[in-house]
């Protein structure tokens, strides 16, 4: 039945479908809008109830997969009885005094005899290599059986705090316990950068769209999609090794890239309701323009993350599979969860009264560009290269304890160990060698007295009745130039053995050189990917390659800040953390795929744009100015909600989360101002029409097979008018109650409006 305010309206043209798949699915999302929102509410609790799990599932410190300092450590794996060791430190009295002997043997005694120990040693049965060089400091090490749990786990901690005598003070650490550490403190910087973070973007988004309605969606869909993210990522977890640093990393991508999407779907919707569109067509139209910048963008995304597949390292793996999943759930989050929110608050989103003008703040930027472009370049790529510069001398190294904060008790015991117990302190470079005893024994003589940079051997360990491990010790730092070559030289000359050479600097060597080796063929992949999807998106071969070009320009920028900050120690103390002297041997590579793939996210809509203007006939500069100005404060705005995103995890306390974090704000922020700003203008002004080019096969190649950002969208018929007899404090309430009466009407019948 109709609504009785429907006779009081003249009658309206019924508006014209939108053809398209994308189209579609927002009109189905729209009408089966409680049943979307459903499936997405319980995509939301599995991942809290389920998906928050992965943390508990992940792997802290995965090796180069497959590399020879991996192997060597899987081979002692297979024949070690335990799973790893925990250790701590009674300190603050004289390891000599009598109750102190007292209470360390036998806190020792009920620890070897609890469930899941192989053994349980301390420096009054083992000797002086677990004391102190000042003598007021020992070590209990024990070690923990395969397949022990988390409970005897906590048993044997537990018992190791219990020793108490005057003055002593026990810290408990060792492999083990630095592993839960790492999954708990990356669970609750996890944590907090989603605390942090929504409020903020909230905050934000209320200020650019002037309602809390509109501002509320992208934030209910970042919500959804982390929910889908951590559901995804514990699958993955079933089936990979996960990375313990990989979970925030990729949270931090979702959640970035759900609040950009959601952003363009009620910014595009907006747009269309000041146009005069009813909700539902509306979201109709929203889906087939918005939705198709949201989907190209995605894959833009995910084909960057996918270059990390080339490397044969669990870490990039896991890092490609949960990004790619991650970017596939934000854009579906943002084709159907957001079309469902609009269809219940549609009417709460405030649409503009007056569209975007042609005049503004970034035509006025452009055309302050467009009359300079050669000083604006040169100037732009000079401050991009020197900003980069820094990285040409970046060190990699695996930090180890040092991820955690200075407050971790298993950082703690980590650190005593390397300043008080030299003799227990692991070895720069570690040779797992396949010989017996005595074979192992005269190896390692003739390593000491015949390899340059090798000081001394600390201790020739059989693990088994044919495998030992010899510790080598070098010259200089454990991770550095000098312990880099005596790896290499070890594994030039084996010494007619089987021998596989490990240890951190024989780790850190490893990922350089799968990197060196493996890391052309993954730039290659992302390279290639991206020009073909720029060119099947504007028709020209020049515009990809400038594209990219300018890129690496911001890469480069990003990684030279990402040096000086924590290499070098700049801001050290104001983002709280103490550098290390290097950078995370795989961040480098990590921040190079995703910042790639948000700063070609940003490339594409600008680019989209400004082809869309051309197109209808716009001259090359008019294009540009006009794209920049309708395009610059979205853009202005999602970089900002990004920036957010990343700043919040940045401010947690793991290190590895912290590199990421201020690369990617810095990446973001760059791209989002000089580059979209000043430089993409600059560049195109002084190609002019030679911005479009292509040869000519690969230009009918286009036409049968390019992609169109934008799609022609049949006009929005006029909207009905309320009767004059209308009481003039009604009408804006009777219009709206006419617009949805029929749209009821149009839904039961199956037609959009």
């Amino acid at each position: 039945m109709r609504h009785p305010l429907a006779a009081a309206v003249e009658p309206a043209a019924a508006p014209v479908q939108v053809d398209g798949r994308l189209a579609a699915l927002g009109r189905f999302c729209h009408r089966r809008r409680r049943s979307v929102l459903g499936f997405w509410l319980l995509v939301l609790v599995l991942g809290v109830l389920i998906g928050g799990r992965v943390f508990e599932g992940s792997v802290a410190g995965t090796a180069a997969g497959g590399s020879e300092s991996a192997r060597g450590e899987a081979l002692v794996a297979a024949v070690d009885s335990a799973k790893g060791t925990v250790t701590a430190v009674v300190d603050g009295a004289p390891v000599a005094d009598p109750a102190v002997r007292a209470a360390v043997t036998a806190a020792t005694d009920r620890i070897g005899r609890l469930p899941g120990v192989v053994s349980a040693v301390d420096t009054y049965r083992a000797g002086p290599a677990l004391t102190a060089t000042d003598g007021r400091a020992s070590l209990v090490a024990v070690r923990m059986a395969e397949g022990s749990t988390d409970a005897q786990l906590s048993a044997v901690t537990r018992q190791l705090q219990s020793i108490r005598a005057d003055g002593v003070h026990t810290t408990v650490g060792g492999d083990l316990v630095l592993q839960r550490e790492v999954k708990d403190q990356t669970a609750s910087d996890t944590r907090f950068g989603e605390l942090v973070t929504l409020p903020l973007t909230l905050i934000v988004m209320v200020l650019v769209f002037g309602g809390l309605a509109a501002a509320g969606l992208p934030v209910i869909g970042a919500v959804a999609s982390v929910g889908g993210a951590l559901l995804a990522m514990f699958g993955f977890s079933r089936i990979m090794d996960i990375d313990t640093s990989v979970l925030p990393i990729a949270t931090v991508l979702g959640l970035g890239l759900s609040i950009d999407y959601a952003l363009l779907m009620v910014n595009r919707f907006r747009e269309e309701r000041g146009c005069g569109a009813a909700i539902a067509y509306a979201v109709e139209r929203t889906a087939a323009t918005a939705g198709r910048t949201v989907a190209f963008s995605g894959l833009t995304v995910a084909v960057a993350l996918a270059g990390l597949f080339v490397f044969t390292s669990p870490v990039f793996r896991a890092v490609a599979a949960a990004g790619v999943s991650v970017v596939i759930i934000a854009v579906a989050a943002a084709l159907t969860l957001v079309p469902a929110l609009l269809g219940f608050v549609g009417h709460r989103v405030k649409a503009p009264t007056t569209p975007v003008p042609d005049e503004g703040f970034f035509t006025r930027t452009v055309r302050r560009v467009q009359r300079r472009p050669v000083p604006v370049v040169l100037g732009c790529v000079a401050l991009l290269l020197a900003a980069g510069a820094p990285f040409l001398g970046s060190q990699w190294r695996s930090s180890g304890a040092a991820v955690l904060p200075t407050s971790s008790a298993g950082r703690q015991v980590t650190e005593a160990i390397s300043e008080r117990f030299p003799q227990q302190a692991p070895a720069p470079v570690t040779v797992v060698v396949e010989a017996d005893r005595n074979t192992a024994q005269a190896y390692a003589e003739d390593v000491a007295a015949k390899l340059p940079g090798v000081s001394g051997i600390r201790s020739v360990a059989p693990v088994a009745d044919r495998v030992s491990t010899v510790e080598v010790l070098v010259n200089g730092a454990p991770q550095g130039a000098e312990a880099k070559r005596v790896v290499g030289e070890l594994r030039a000359d084996r010494g007619g053995l089987t021998t596989y050479v490990t240890g951190d600097a024989a780790s850190v060597a490893d990922f350089q050189h799968e990197i060196a080796t493996r890391g052309p063929w993954a730039l290659g992949l992302v390279a290639a990917g991206t020009l073909v999807l720029l060119f099947l998106m504007t028709g020209s071969v020049v515009m990809p390659v400038k594209a990219l070009l300018m890129n690496v320009l911001s890469l480069g920028a990003s990684l030279g800040s990402l040096t000086l900050v924590f290499q070098h120690g700049y801001f050290s103390g104001l983002l709280g953390f103490s550098p290390t002297g290097g950078l995370e041997t795989f961040i480098p590579v990590l921040v190079f795929a995703f910042a790639f793939g948000l700063s070609m996210d940003y490339e594409v809509f600008l680019l989209a744009r400004i082809k869309e203007l051309r197109d209808q006939g716009h001259g090359c500069a008019r294009s540009v100015e006009l794209g920049l100005q309708r395009s610059g404060r979205i853009i202005t705005s999602a970089a900002l909600l990004m920036v957010i995103v990343f700043a919040g995890f940045a401010a947690g306390q793991m290190l590895m989360v912290k590199e990421m974090g201020i690369a990617l704000a810095v990446a973001v922020a760059v791209d989002a101002t000089l580059v979209r700003c000043l430089l993409v203008p600059a560049a195109m002004t002084l190609f002019g029409e030679f911005n479009w080019w292509a040869p000519g096969p690969l230009r009918r190649l286009h036409r049968r097979i390019g992609l169109r950002e934008h799609v022609v969208l049949p006009p929005i018929p006029a909207a009905p008018a309320a009767v004059a007899v209308a009481l003039p404090g009604r009408r804006a309430e009777a219009g709206r109650d006419v617009e949805r009466a029929l749209e009821r009407d149009a839904e039961r019948a199956g037609v959009s409006r």
